[in-house]
């Protein structure tokens, strides 16, 4: 009986080892599945029309489909002639309006004032004469020996004297006192206005020219020099690199299981033994591809959320459009990443 018993020990002992090596497995496997979300998608293609602002003949186009071009990277123009002689010709409107607003804002010049002064002396020995002409005509009348229309002659000649005296008086004053303020200020309010003007004009010709406003790839050349670009219509278009993402959906059933932030591995089959490290960066809060208002459960699980996976492409490996795998890692306290630079690597799990 006892060594029946001693040979039974020895099979309960590797059945329970055997038991705690598939528990053991089995566990291991539930977590990688519970850690880890596989999702298919594509790298996003996004693209940006570029126009001119203005109207204008194509002079020159620098870039060919397919170039890879930079932000601020010149990349078309048009004839600025036009532009260049409107900037030229608001620049002498305003240099002109510039010298009026100054010489009213100085004032009279002491010469104009000396010469207003000159005038009023002027009128006033014009005004002393015609009076004393008017007392002898006065007193020849009396005696008879002129005529009535001789001393109305006299007398309007003195009344012209003295209103030559005030004319020279107000002169005077003017001269002293300067430019009325409401001049000044209209003055000043028609030099802002040409100011602004030649501002408009130097913004004109400055978009002559056509620059890239990100990092991308020229994906199509619509126009070609010689022709005439219209405003807003494209010339070129641009699809941005920078940043770069990818486009997959979240099943219903595992959007509890993703957050924004959580750490993804992307793999392509161009390069299937190289891992491009990337997170979550946005998911959808409203469903696609919903049949029906009121779904059964068996629908319920057919509802997919958009999401957006930025990745890291240092190399420029990964291409627009291209089909990609990305895995989402859980379970290991990931903290959300920042949408740049890419430098912290991630493994593969």
């Amino acid at each position: 009986m006892k060594k029946k018993f001693l040979l039974v020990i020895p099979v309960i002992a590797v059945l329970a080892g055997a038991a705690a090596v598939a528990l053991h497995f089995f566990t291991e496997q539930d977590q990688g599945a519970d850690s880890a979300i596989t999702l298919y998608g594509n790298v996003e293609i996004r693209e940006v029309q570029l126009a001119f602002q203005d109207v204008g003949r194509i002079q020159h186009i620098a870039v060919d489909e397919g170039a890879t071009v930079h932000g601020g990277m010149l990349l078309a123009e048009i004839d600025p002639a036009r532009y260049r002689l409107e900037v030229q010709r608001l620049e002498g409107e305003v240099e002109a309006q510039k010298q009026l607003v100054e010489r009213l804002r100085q004032g009279s010049r002491p010469q104009e004032i000396e010469k207003a002064r000159a005038a009023e002396k002027a009128a006033e020995t014009i005004l002393a004469d015609a009076g004393n002409n008017y007392a002898r005509t006065e007193k020849l009348f009396v005696l008879n020996k002129i005529s009535r229309q001789q001393v109305d002659r006299a007398l309007s000649a003195l009344a012209e004297a003295e209103a030559g005296l005030e004319t020279a008086r107000q002169e005077l004053s003017l001269a002293l006192e300067g430019p009325r303020r409401e001049d000044i200020a209209r003055a000043e309010a028609g030099l802002r206005s040409l100011e602004a003007g030649l501002d408009l004009a130097r913004r004109k010709y400055e978009d002559t020219k056509l620059y890239a406003p990100a990092d991308g790839v020229i994906h199509n050349r619509i126009l070609e020099p010689g022709a005439m670009a219209a405003p807003g219509s494209p010339v070129l278009t641009l699809a941005l690199t920078e940043p770069l993402w990818v486009r997959a959906y979240i099943t219903e059933p595992d959007l509890g299981r993703v957050e924004q932030g959580m750490r993804a591995v992307v793999r392509t089959d161009s390069y299937p033994d190289k891992e491009y490290p990337g997170w979550l960066g946005f998911v959808s809060p409203t469903a696609e591809f919903t049949p029906k208002t009121v779904e059964t459960p068996e629908l319920r699980t057919r509802l997919v959320y958009r999401a957006r996976i930025f990745v890291c492409n240092p190399e420029g490996e990964l291409r627009l459009g291209m089909p990609v795998t990305v895995t989402l890692l859980r379970g290991s306290g990931d903290q959300p990443l920042p949408p740049s630079p890419c430098d912290e690597p991630v493994a593969a799990r």
